[in-house]
């Protein structure tokens, strides 16, 4: 059944006075600008800015199959950004047009887009949830691999953690994205802190594509401006992230983190990084951590990969 002009009229007074769609395109046009505002209002506050507030939520692992539909939705709206206006209303046309066909009473936005969504996935010829599905235990498996992340298999960071790998997990000056991938991927929701923004930028794509993007959250801060807004079950330090402290800020960071910190759970602090030849500062730096972490369960860890690394396991009070 056609569209009639009762219908148009009554659509005209569902979207507003300021926007009246009198045809298929005008409807995907008004649709496509106000959820466009709507997005704009929504992504005011970015989720890896320093703005952002203390108590952005990490979510749950999703299931597969919340994770397929949303892997659908991302690769439809990819789609639609890759290609003309002119192009994604042609396609709305053929959306109206098939609705029309199939005796649709009423033209309505969320039919027009869900119409056109159907007709996009149809042409990307996306995987069925079953191969997906496959696809990404396999791809699951491989992200548990420390080796995948460039991590060594022996390293502190892999053996402190290897019993508790969920928890919420602090990565503080890492040169690379690999240790918060890693630890995401074995189920820890982790915060990645760093000064530069591309390489909290650089951590949060990492996490996209790895489809573990509700896993991981970061911010642009010094770790001297920043203060934790959930329980910390490990820290994991690199040389950098404490530099252009003095030692007074130096202890109000550590007590700080440790405060934050659920008994039990463990700090890692590279004193040498692999490679380097600045072994002269490490005995100041391990005397003044092991002053800070009287009561800690305190080891020293070697790593032909990664150098040297404090680590310390918070002890439970009696």
């Amino acid at each position: 059944m056609r569209a009639t002009g009762h219908e148009s009229a009554s659509l005209s007074a569902q979207f507003g006075d300021s926007a009246k769609p009198q045809s298929a395109r005008d409807l995907l046009q008004w649709s496509s600008q106000n959820w466009g505002l709507r997005v704009g209002e929504e992504a005011v506050c970015c989720p890896h800015s320093s703005t952002a507030p203390r108590g952005t939520h990490i979510s749950s692992p999703r299931s597969l199959k919340h994770e397929y539909e949303l892997y659908v939705e991302r690769e439809i709206e990819d789609y639609k950004d890759s290609i003309s206006r002119s192009v994604l209303l042609k396609i709305g046309d053929e959306a109206v047009a098939l609705l029309r066909s199939s005796d649709q009473i009423g033209l309505t936005e969320l039919l027009v887009c869900d119409e056109v969504d159907r007709i996009i996935a149809k042409r990307l010829r996306l995987p069925t949830f079953a191969t997906w599905k496959r696809r990404r235990l396999k791809a699951l498996e491989q992200y548990r691999r420390p080796e995948y992340w460039g991590i060594d298999p022996d390293a502190a960071l892999v053996r402190a953690l290897a019993d508790s790998p969920e928890g919420h997990v602090l990565v503080a000056g890492a040169s690379g994205e690999g240790p918060a991938m890693y630890l995401a991927a074995r189920g820890a929701a982790v915060t990645a802190v760093e000064p530069a923004e591309d390489a909290v930028e650089r951590v949060v794509r990492a996490a996209a594509a790895a489809g573990l993007g509700e896993r991981v959250r970061g911010y642009c801060a010094d770790l001297g401006d920043w203060a934790p807004d959930v329980a910390l079950h490990a820290v994991v330090c690199a040389p950098s992230a404490f530099a252009g402290l003095d030692a007074h800020d130096r202890a109000r960071v550590i007590a700080v983190l440790q405060s934050a910190t659920v008994d039990g759970g463990v700090h890692l602090v590279e004193t040498i990084a692999a490679g380097t030849e600045a072994r002269d500062s490490a005995p100041g730096m391990l005397e003044e951590l092991r002053s800070r972490y009287r009561g800690w369960a305190i080891s020293i860890e070697h790593s032909a990969a990664r150098g040297e690394t404090f680590m310390a396991r918070k002890q439970a009070v009696a």
